[in-house]
Parts: C-alpha cells; sequence; structure tokens
C-alpha cells in the first residue's frame, strides 16, 4: 500500500471541497455584510436590491435559492461523484458561478466591500475550474475508498 499515492487521491477531492465551502462562506458573509451598508435595508424593504435595479419577486427567491443550493450541494458533489462527473461538475458549475459574480458586479453600483468580495470568490472560483480541468484520473480515488 502506498499512502503516498492514496494521499495524492484525495488530496484533488479535498481540494474542491474546500473551496466549494470557502466559496459558500464568503458569498454568505458578503451578503449579510452587504446589509449593514447605508440605504440597502431601505431599499430591500421597499422590494428592490442590488442598487434598486432587481425587484424582489417570489421568482428571485426561488432562483437565488436554486442558486445557494447548487454551491451546497457541490461541496457534497466533489467529494462522492467519480472522477469524471466530479471533474465536469467542478468544471461547469465554476464557471457558472464566476459569470454569475461578474454579470452581478454590473447591477447597480457596487459597493467596495461588494467589489472585494466579489474579487476573491472569482479567485476561489477560477481555482476550482482550474484544479478540476487539470485533474487526472490517477489522481482520483475510488468513491468510499
Amino acid at each position: 500500500m502506498n499512502t503516498n499515492l492514496e494521499t495524492s487521491k484525495m488530496h484533488t477531492r479535498l481540494t474542491l471541497v474546500i473551496l466549494w465551502i470557502f466559496y459558500s462562506l464568503n458569498f454568505m458573509y458578503a451578503d449579510q455584510l452587504s446589509s449593514l451598508e447605508p440605504g440597502v435595508l431601505e431599499m430591500t424593504m421597499s422590494g428592490y436590491v442590488a442598487g434598486g435595479t432587481v425587484k424582489v419577486t417570489d421568482g428571485f427567491l426561488l432562483g437565488t435559492a436554486m442558486m445557494m443550493e447548487i454551491v451546497f450541494l457541490m461541496i457534497v458533489l466533489s467529494w462522492v461523484l467519480k472522477y469524471g462527473a466530479s471533474r465536469w461538475a467542478n468544471i461547469i458549475a465554476g464557471t457558472l458561478f464566476v459569470a454569475f459574480q461578474i454579470y452581478s458586479l454590473f447591477l447597480g453600483t457596487p459597493s467596495p466591500t461588494y467589489i472585494f468580495y466579489s474579487t476573491i470568490e472569482v479567485a476561489g472560483l477560477l481555482l476550482v475550474v482550474w484544479i478540476a480541468w487539470k485533474w487526472k484520473p490517477e489522481a482520483a480515488p475510488a468513491v468510499g475508498s
């Protein structure tokens, strides 16, 4: 039994899981912190977000919930899916969320705090995509081992 090989096999999966946890915590804290910005609470109470450019509706809330659920699922899926499925799920989800983060910067006028967190989130997501893209089959452990 080669423990160095086994350790390297788990390394990619664990790194992806940790990066998705990192992204989700940053995303949630940035949203929480943004509610403290001047005028945001009043705008939210009137039914708008993103500098007054996006109306909060049932559809908006459902879409937001679904997006966050994808992030939470990626934490689990990065660990339990077989190599190929995990690799492509990370590439696709990471790319989708990079696009979302960049798009969200153009809604309203983002605060310096939002830009700061978005930059960190995009960097983490690009790392997810890059690691998944470079992931080789021999570095993938069998599920449950």
